[in-house]
């Protein structure tokens, strides 16, 4: 039997010799999350990016200045249509006919890739406060992508209200007391 056993795992069977806790351990994979396989692919496409750049730059020599060049690679893959400062369409939400404006990555989109690495790269060992993808370039960078496409669509992004005040007064009327802040 110990032959026929040794026979099997020279030739590659699937037959394992493993304690049951570690074959316990291996069932017990839980699948990732959305935002947790979107950030994985995100990180290993920057990965892939880096290395594919001449000459390689390693993922712990990386600056701002290589996000924001991946930024605007990812441009030409975008389905967003930016009107340009000469188009006729430029400032029109709803444009009536097609042109040849170029289609860019939505400011959505690049905003929720940057918070996705941004965790990865903490995740991944980097230090927060050394974090390139926090960096004050990378939000300049956004903001005039924003304003940028909210000028070419005609459609200025409002900034969300902040309730918190409104809130507060309707608790201390409703039960009226006076509500601290801690």
């Amino acid at each position: 039997m110990s032959i026929e056993k040794g026979k099997g795992m020279a030739e590659g069977s699937s037959r394992s010799t493993a304690s049951p806790n570690d074959q316990h351990h291996q069932q017990r994979v839980l699948p990732l999350s959305r935002y947790e396989s979107q950030k994985r692919r995100d990180w290993n496409t920057f990965g892939q990016y880096l290395r594919n750049q001449r000459p390689p730059i390693a993922i712990t020599q990386f600056n701002s200045n290589h996000v924001l060049d991946f930024l605007r690679y990812l441009d030409q893959f975008g389905k967003t249509k930016v009107h340009l400062h000469g188009c006729i369409y430029f400032g029109q939400p709803e444009p009536p006919g097609p042109c040849t404006c170029p289609l860019r990555q939505a400011w959505g989109s690049l905003d929720a890739l940057i918070g996705r690495l941004r965790a990865a790269y903490e995740e991944n060992g980097g230090l927060p406060e050394a974090n390139p993808f926090a960096s004050g370039s990378i939000r300049m960078y956004l903001r005039e992508v924003k304003d940028s496409q909210a000028k070419a669509r005609g459609i200025p992004y409002k900034k969300k209200s902040r309730r918190r005040s409104a809130m507060k007064a309707k608790v201390e009327g409703y039960n009226n007391v006076p509500v601290s802040e801690s």
